[in-house]
């Protein structure tokens, strides 16, 4: 299991007597923040975890794969935003890993994949040993979340490049799925039931919108009560993002599933077009649910019209399923036993019928 030191942007000369830390770089503190993270890491172990951290490299045993007929490795790479500019103001950073996650191993689940493992990167402007290893805690809390091994990573210190309290994270995921049980927009036909399934908040996605609109233009501080939400702004901005992986896979093993969508950057109608195959549209109404109050406020402040949010957030829906009719029941059931709020959103009709392409949302939030 690899989890390598820090690099920098400088560098050091004996001969100038230069040193790597006089340049801003502190090895000392990179190693503290690998030795404070290791129980962490190894809460995330699978079996097929190979090596202890240190290593150059993460080792993974795909043995197991044995078992599968055509083994299709998938593989997601993503980050968080600007919502680490929130975690860094509210020196909070237990959770931003746990978005981050949520990020990656979503992607790799919407094609049917089960997440085995994935490897993170932190850039720092300056080592901190006990926040770089709040960030990766909450990384491994995601990782225990998605039933997904962290086998490695990489923390680089960048004095000049960043400053002493910025960072940012980003993280790659690989997941197996069988060839023949491959999820997409090849399986979707007219009359699948579009189920979805509701989001734990804003997720990691639209925070450069949602800052502008109520940090700087309403001047909100993230210290404020706010009654809609029953707590302050920044507890409601920083709210984790959820992982649907599991629950996923457990509809999977259970019922015909034609496809998932992960509810990110470009909002419900945008992703969700992402799996309809040409020939088929998405009816979806928007009065089967209520957002939840902080994409109200948002909308509000921002006096934003309702498309323009809508292709920004994603509204309280973070993943959507694309089910055979037969399949409805079993799918709200298992949602429900998970602890997973799920409705019917819409279905798949001919493109004929419609006039066009995609997915769109039709009517009003329900009051």
């Amino acid at each position: 299991m690899t989890r390598k030191g820090h690099t920098a942007v400088t560098s050091s000369s004996n001969e100038s007597g230069a040193t790597y830390a006089a340049a801003g770089v502190d090895i000392e503190a990179g190693d503290r923040a690998v030795e404070l993270m290791k129980q962490w890491v190894k809460k995330t172990n699978r079996p097929e975890v190979v090596g202890g951290l240190g290593g150059f490299a993460g080792l993974f045993d795909i043995s197991a794969l044995k078992r599968y007929e055509r083994p299709l490795l998938a593989s997601a790479t993503d980050g968080v935003g600007t919502k680490v500019a929130l975690a860094a103001a509210m020196d909070k950073h237990d959770t931003i890993g746990h978005d981050l996650v949520g990020m990656v191993v979503d992607d790799l689940v919407v094609c049917g994949a089960e997440p085995l493992f994935m490897t993170d990167y932190i850039c720092v402007g300056k080592v901190h040993p006990e926040r770089v290893a709040q960030i990766v805690k909450g990384i491994a809390e995601g990782c225990v979340l998605a039933g997904c091994a962290l086998v490695g990573g990489e923390t680089a210190e960048h004095p000049g490049l960043l400053g002493p309290d910025e960072y940012d994270v980003a993280g790659a995921g690989t997941g197996v799925v069988e060839a023949d049980q491959l999820l997409g927009a090849d399986r979707v036909r007219a009359g699948d039931v579009v189920i979805a399934m509701a989001a734990s908040g804003l997720h990691s996605n639209g925070y450069s919108l949602v800052r502008h609109v109520l940090l700087n233009q309403a001047g909100w501080a993230l210290d404020r009560e706010v009654p809609e939400f029953g707590r302050t702004l920044g507890e409601e901005l920083l709210e984790p993002t959820r992982i649907y992986s599991l629950d996923c896979l457990a509809l999977t093993r259970a019922t015909e599933i034609h496809a998932f969508s992960h509810v990110t950057g470009g909002g419900l109608a945008a992703n969700l077009a992402r799996v309809i195959p040409a020939g088929l549209h998405a009816r979806l109404d928007r009065g089967t649910w209520t957002p939840m109050p902080v994409f109200q406020t948002v909308a509000e402040v921002g006096r934003m019209r309702t498309l323009e949010i809508e292709k920004t957030l994603n509204m309280g829906i973070g993943m959507v399923a694309v089910v055979p009719p037969e399949s409805v029941d079993v799918v709200l059931s298992i949602l429900e036993d998970r602890g997973v709020e799920a409705w019917l959103l819409g279905d798949i009709v001919d493109r004929t019928a419609e006039h066009h392409e995609g997915a769109a949302l039709y009517g009003d939030y329900a009051k």
